[in-house]
């Protein structure tokens, strides 16, 4: 009867602590900040985003490093839509600013992107990475306020990741310039409280050959030793008779970007987004971060049942 008794009572304790580490777990959910270039740069990783803040009940910001007045060439279809001929790089570059934050914005509502951070950065043009020193010996951002407010914002909301997109040779210099800053900015904090900064990429379940993210060669801080990335499948069924997946949350926020046409080309493209964990994080937090993406792959939806 005693030996009962006690096991009983271990139970009961078990349960306790169980409940507890529940309890905490929902009061400490992620916290995420993703830095971008350009506004129509929150579809990288909607998906994920959506979940976090809708399962997880986390909380996601964006700082948006430049004005996207730099978007006007392909505007076509969004000039009856304002009622401006934003072709026109004079009206294109005046309107499209305040134009293309109300789209991220719209899209964030989707998401539920909690805050915006606007660093109004000019969008000068497109240049790949291949001339990313033209932003750096041209002044076209002024780089010391870039650092010094991600210093400040991510101290004083103490986030737990900071994803960007994965600085590389073949894309948008103002993409790959933004990643390094973020990881200039994430290194300089002490190594013991700075938030875990990911980058992200795309692919299909389809390729025959898998992409490996090893850094941008000529920025030591971009490097990434680790050769498989944290996944969120955006194909991942949920609802009822699991027919909804995520690429359908990410279309919705693509559709916002009314603004920028080669944009709505990007539908139901991607089947993965790929998180790649840079060397300049400690190892220390590989554990934690799997466990984020451990959780993002549980079917949350409550199923209901129809007559």
């Amino acid at each position: 009867m005693k030996n009962l008794f006690n096991t009983l009572n271990k139970i009961f304790f078990c349960i306790i602590f169980i409940s507890f580490t529940n309890l905490y777990s929902q009061d400490n959910p992620p916290k995420i900040l993703v830095v971008i270039a350009h506004p129509d740069d929150d579809a990288s990783c909607a998906a994920a985003n959506y979940k976090i803040v809708h399962d997880l009940k986390g909380i996601v910001d964006i700082a948006l490093i430049t004005n996207g007045e730099g978007g006007y060439k392909y505007s076509t279809l969004a000039e009856s839509i304002y009622g401006l001929e934003l072709t026109d790089e004079a009206v294109g570059r005046k309107y499209l600013p305040d134009i293309r934050k109300k789209e991220l914005e719209a899209g964030g509502k989707i998401i539920g992107i909690r805050n915006y951070y606007y660093f109004d950065q000019k969008d000068h043009r497109y240049i790949t990475s291949a001339d990313i020193k033209e932003i750096l010996d041209s002044n076209i951002w002024d780089l010391n306020f870039i650092r010094n407010k991600l210093t400040e914002i991510i101290l004083n909301e103490n986030y737990d990741y900071v994803f960007i997109l994965t600085p590389s040779l073949g894309t948008h210099a103002h993409h790959s310039f933004t990643g390094i800053l973020a990881l200039e900015t994430v290194s300089a904090l002490d190594s013991n409280t700075r938030p875990i900064i990911l980058g992200v990429t795309g692919s299909n379940k389809t390729d025959s050959v898998k992409f490996i993210y090893k850094g941008f060669e000529g920025y030591p801080i971009t490097n990434v030793s680790d050769t498989i990335p944290f996944e969120f499948d955006k194909t991942q069924k949920f609802s009822y008779k699991d027919v909804l997946d995520y690429k359908i949350i990410v279309n919705w926020l693509i559709a916002e970007h009314k603004s920028q046409g080669t944009m709505q080309l990007g539908m139901n493209r991607g089947d993965i987004e790929n998180y790649w964990y840079f060397d300049i994080n400690r190892r220390s937090g590989i554990q934690k971060t799997q466990e984020l993406f451990d959780k993002l792959k549980i079917n949350y939806y409550v199923k209901k049942d129809y007559k």
